[in-house]
């Protein structure tokens, strides 16, 4: 275990049981989330690439509309 992870499991135990279990919940829920992620980067990416690849043809082509973040 890493030293910083020391300190807020350290830091943590000195909050009331009840807000312990919260942080654990939350911990486990964020562990998970990030295992998920490892996986999902991990698998090939061929699809994304193809989806990337027929996205910028569309743009050469003049296919697609230039928009604003908020536009969207």
């Amino acid at each position: 275990m890493s030293s910083r992870l020391e300190q807020v499991v350290q830091r943590v135990s000195t909050l009331p049981i009840e807000i312990q279990d919260e942080i654990a919940e939350q911990w486990f829920e964020d562990i998970e989330n990030e295992i998920g992620w490892q996986r999902t980067l991990q698998q090939p990416q061929d699809k994304l690439s193809k989806l990337a690849k027929e996205a910028l043809l569309q743009s050469s082509q003049g296919k697609t509309l230039v928009k604003g973040f908020d536009e969207i």
